[in-house]
């Protein structure tokens, strides 16, 4: 089927439309965006190329962390050695301390039993008693000194009332 077409068949508005539209598809050079031939020669990666390169990328950031992880496991196992090495000085310096506290211990016992046996190991009270008994006797003794002390002076008084008596009767007071 064949149409046969008479005349002009665009109109002037048409034809006036036509003239002024701007064909996006043509590419126009613009004096910002002009690049060099080999920029536009150069080929767009594809995309599974970026996704390799990203993959490269993150491959060599987790092995930089890998190695990064594998030093401080490194540190921290020789830290760890450290905290071992002291744990068994502290508890081999806590058996020796332990030892020679009983060591101590069983000294003191034989010190004390010693004591006993030579009689300075007698008990507080025992202690509080002979001080008592030793407090009395000092005191007894001093009552005993006084007495004498007094019984001279009571002598000595009397001799003298006996001398002033014998004045008065001969009467040379």
């Amino acid at each position: 089927m064949k149409i046969l077409v008479v005349g002009p068949s665009m109109t002037p508005e048409y034809s006036q439309w036509r003239d002024q539209r701007v064909n996006d598809n043509i590419p126009m050079s613009n004096p910002e965006t002009v690049r060099s031939l080999e920029e536009h020669l150069q080929v767009l990666p594809s995309e599974i190329e970026i996704i390799k390169q990203d993959f490269e990328k993150r491959s060599l950031e987790l092995g930089k962390k890998i190695e990064q992880l594998e030093e401080e496991k490194m540190q921290l196992g020789l830290d760890v050695d450290v905290q071992k090495l002291e744990a068994d000085k502290l508890r081999k310096g806590k058996n020796k301390v332990e030892k020679d506290l009983d060591s101590l211990k069983t000294n003191y016992k034989k010190f004390c039993r010693s004591m006993r046996t030579v009689g300075l190991g007698k008990t507080s009270e025992q202690w509080r008693q002979e001080i008592q008994e030793e407090k009395t006797q000092h005191r007894s003794r001093n009552s005993a000194i006084e007495l004498k002390a007094s019984l001279s002076k009571i002598k000595e008084l009397r001799g003298n009332v006996g001398e002033l008596d014998d004045a008065l009767q001969n009467g040379e007071l």
